[in-house]
């Protein structure tokens, strides 16, 4: 399940959508839209930006990965290509290709980001944390400085695909059914360019960047929270005649086995006895800085299963304010004494010092008198039906597997 379909809708494709019917999708709009087919028209402008952003979310494994769990926010900070740098990228060059229209000069592209996930505890998220974490990138060969040659050696232009980088492939379908398709050019595999074999500079074999291992320093700031990334601008693969993209880590929260945060709140649940329910109880938490914190009511302070009590300033700090804090709430659940611990001599010790029981109802013979049966929890309402509910999903699922299955045709 993706956390929102916006860019999907913008392209008109399910969430499902394979790459090949993102392309196909994106081709489309972008061509039915662009500003040089659509002068002086706001409106079809601004929807190129939005499908071009979209396509570029989408048709990238890594943020369509993020977009898909955390939404649009989590890709904000990184930045977008231009919608025209996304267009020529598309089709190999301007607009020229379909329909006369003039390209526009746009500088260097952005390369594409390189996302990572960042796994914190909610104690690194506490207190903050600094990690050094090694990342692999490409950059620009020191030998060839990015030609892909020998000293002197120019690259000449692909023959096949005249220096786009792509191919246009016709494919008759039937009579009168033509359907045409881009793919990468096979002999410069994308690049528009070819270097001939002896040429080729020795330390890059020709492919214009090395690899190179970088350890990047990561400040984890107090009160940073789940999907708030941290952006190393510029330190993502280099390319020849393309501005680097940026390195960003996402943060992931783990779950806590004491704490539940909401925003800048902390939230625990606390199990007391129904003694100290009544007669006041102490405790003692540790805090995610190590702390230890002790938590005390008086003697006649009744607390109910569900109460909830909060300790201010207790809670996460606030990113980039960490001296201002949320608040620690406690939920209480009172532990009742088990099924037949109680002796005779308890119950009259606790009727002579609670408060008296009810009237006993007056009794009729008219009257039926009805057994109460203890319920286990996986037999009380709605458990049952969630149970059927499993058994039918298992059951659809075997026939998926071994039965007769119908499918739709698809034309």
């Amino acid at each position: 399940m993706v956390k929102e379909t916006e860019y999907y809708d913008l392209l008109g494709v399910a969430p499902e959508a394979s790459i090949d019917e993102i392309r196909k999708a994106y081709k489309k709009m972008a061509v039915k839209y662009h500003p040089d087919k659509n002068p002086n028209n706001p409106s079809a402008e601004q929807k190129f930006k939005e499908v071009g952003e979209a396509y570029e979310v989408l048709s990238n494994e890594d943020k369509r990965g993020m977009y898909d769990q955390y939404g649009k926010d989590a890709l904000k900070e990184g930045g977008h290509a231009s919608a025209e740098d996304i267009f020529s990228q598309f089709f190999g060059g301007g607009f020229g290709g379909f329909g006369g229209f003039g390209g526009r000069n746009q500088g260097p592209r952005k390369g594409d980001d390189i996302v990572h996930e960042l796994t914190c505890s909610l104690e690194d998220l506490y207190k903050g944390k600094t990690s050094k974490l090694a990342v692999t990138r490409n950059v620009l060969c020191g030998k060839c400085k990015g030609s892909g040659g020998k000293e002197g050696v120019a690259s000449a232009k692909c023959k096949t695909c005249d220096g786009r980088g792509v191919r246009i492939i016709m494919k008759q379908l039937g009579p009168g059914m033509i359907q045409q398709m881009q793919t990468v050019c096979s002999d410069c595999q994308g690049k528009g360019e070819t270097i001939k074999e002896e040429d080729k500079c020795k330390e890059c074999k020709g492919k214009k960047v090395v690899k190179e291992k970088k350890v990047l320093q990561v400040s984890i700031d107090k009160g940073m929270r789940h999907g708030q990334k941290i952006v190393f601008s510029g330190e993502a693969d280099e390319a020849p005649g393309c501005e680097a993209g940026d390195i960003i880590f996402v943060i992931s929260e783990k779950k806590h086995d004491v704490f539940k945060r909401s925003g800048n709140d902390l939230i625990m649940e606390q199990k007391i006895p129904l003694i100290e329910a009544l007669a006041g109880t102490q405790f003692v938490v540790k805090q995610l800085d190590d702390r230890e914190l002790l938590f005390k009511t008086a003697p006649g302070d009744v607390i109910k299963s569900g109460d909830v009590r909060v300790v201010a300033n207790e809670g996460m700090p606030t990113h980039k304010q960490p001296f201002q804090k949320g608040g620690l709430y406690i939920q209480f659940q009172v532990e009742f004494p088990k099924a037949g611990s109680l002796t005779p001599a308890n119950i009259k010790a606790l009727e002579a010092n609670l408060p008296p029981r009810r009237p006993a109802p007056k009794v009729t013979p008219e009257m039926e008198e009805s057994e109460l049966k203890v319920v286990e929890q996986n037999q009380r309402p709605g458990q049952q039906q969630q149970r059927r509910g499993e058994a039918y999903d298992d059951e659809e699922e075997g026939q998926g597997q071994g039965g007769p299955r119908v499918g739709c045709a698809q034309q």
